[in-house]
């Protein structure tokens, strides 16, 4: 019986593990670099962040296991505590850990792997409401745009001012007290704050995984790219301007680093006629990722036409990461206009440059509180 089988829920433990978040960055040599983060929930579930990018959910029994190949622990003591919680044989418990952990190690140093056709776990859902916290925030340190970006790219205009790096510190670190292992800095254009790095740094001290959103100018500059990888970076997603090409001399250096990047795209009824071009152009030049939002429903077809294309390329599809909202008003493929992300203030949270919280971006009339002013009960009732 494999362990996928057992994983059911048919054992049911005396006492579950302590709820918590726990976290583990590991570099063996020959080896890709991996982080994890478990967050244990009340009554024992659990899920299991990999590397930003693949989100597992877990029962009982399985976060159990996560949590022992966190804390390192040998196989054969792993394998006692779960007998002993579980009332099975021993050699029963250690030949279902060793299964978990090839599972997660085969994750951890496969390239775009779908998690549920390798491990038989079932993927924690974005809009579940047993989370006990969000899975990311987002935080738009400005609504500032680069020089010369088209006026159609800028957010909405609604704060006043923005938090200064100590504030945002606050912010991180109550998001890491609330268990969120995921941040995601955007804005605007977050690399026009110059306390970015710094920001990042903070968030890899925290042990949290930190993404980034930007129209990736100022990243032709090699000096500064390299100090955000140093910092902490974990990924990056590259906006493709609406009206305008992309940087592709600083695009194609910065597809050369061992880095997760994704370029995303919206297609507008101005560009929908060229975005198929970019999208070879993009494939040609070695990118394996690609984010696709439009402005319109009324833009279904070209869309599908272009996660068409992306597949013949051998492109993934990233559909589970922020996308730039402007007055071009970016919206899920799948969704109504005007109508909230599914995931959206459970699943995630957006913080705009002045800290008040909105489901998602874009949705001013639905703030949640500040995050430095109010509770984090407030802000996240479970």
């Amino acid at each position: 019986m494999k362990i996928i089988d057992r994983l059911t829920g048919l054992f049911t433990p005396a006492k579950a593990l302590p709820e918590g978040v726990y976290h583990l960055q590991a570099l063996a040599p020959d080896e890709k670099p991996y982080r994890l983060h478990l967050r244990l929930q009340k009554g024992g579930a659990g899920i299991l962040i990999l590397n930003a990018s693949t989100v597992l959910q877990l029962n009982p029994t399985a976060a159990e296991f996560a949590f022992h190949f966190i804390q390192g622990s040998r196989p054969e003591d792993a394998a006692r505590a779960i007998s002993n919680r579980y009332r099975i044989k021993k050699s029963l418990a250690l030949l279902d850990y060793n299964d978990f952990v090839n599972r997660i190690t085969a994750l951890i140093q496969g390239e775009d792997v779908d998690p549920v056709a390798v491990l038989g776990f079932e993927q924690a859902q974005p809009n579940s409401s047993e989370l006990s916290s969000p899975l990311r925030l987002d935080c738009a340190l400005t609504y500032r745009l680069s020089a010369g970006s088209d006026p159609i790219d800028a957010p909405e205009k609604r704060v006043d001012r923005e938090l200064t790096t100590a504030e945002w510190d606050i912010i991180l670190d109550k998001a890491w007290a609330a268990g969120i292992p995921h941040i995601v800095f955007t804005g605007g254009e977050a690399t026009l704050r110059e306390d970015l790095p710094e920001l990042i740094a903070h968030a890899q001290k925290n042990g949290q995984v930190s993404g980034l959103l930007t129209d990736g100018l100022k990243l032709a500059n090699q000096a500064y790219f390299d100090t955000l990888l140093q910092t902490g970076l974990d990924h990056l997603m590259i906006i493709a301007p609406l009206s305008a090409e992309l940087d592709w001399q600083s695009l194609k250096h910065i597809l050369s680093a061992d880095i997760f990047v994704t370029v995303h795209l919206t297609v507008t009824p101005q560009n929908a006629d060229t975005r198929l071009a970019l999208l070879e152009k993009l494939g040609a030049e070695g990118l394996k990722n690609i984010s696709i939002s439009i402005s319109d429903p009324s833009l279904q077809d070209q869309a599908a036409a272009l996660q068409s294309r992306a597949a013949e390329l051998n492109l993934r599809l990233v559909s589970d990461l922020p996308v730039p909202y402007s007055d071009a008003h970016p919206v899920a493929l799948e969704s109504a206009e005007d109508t909230e992300p599914a995931g959206a203030g459970r699943a995630w949270l957006y913080v705009e440059p002045d800290g008040d919280v909105l489901p998602a971006q874009g949705f001013s009339g639905q703030i949640r509180g500040n995050i430095l002013r109010d509770s984090w009960e407030k802000i996240y009732p479970v």
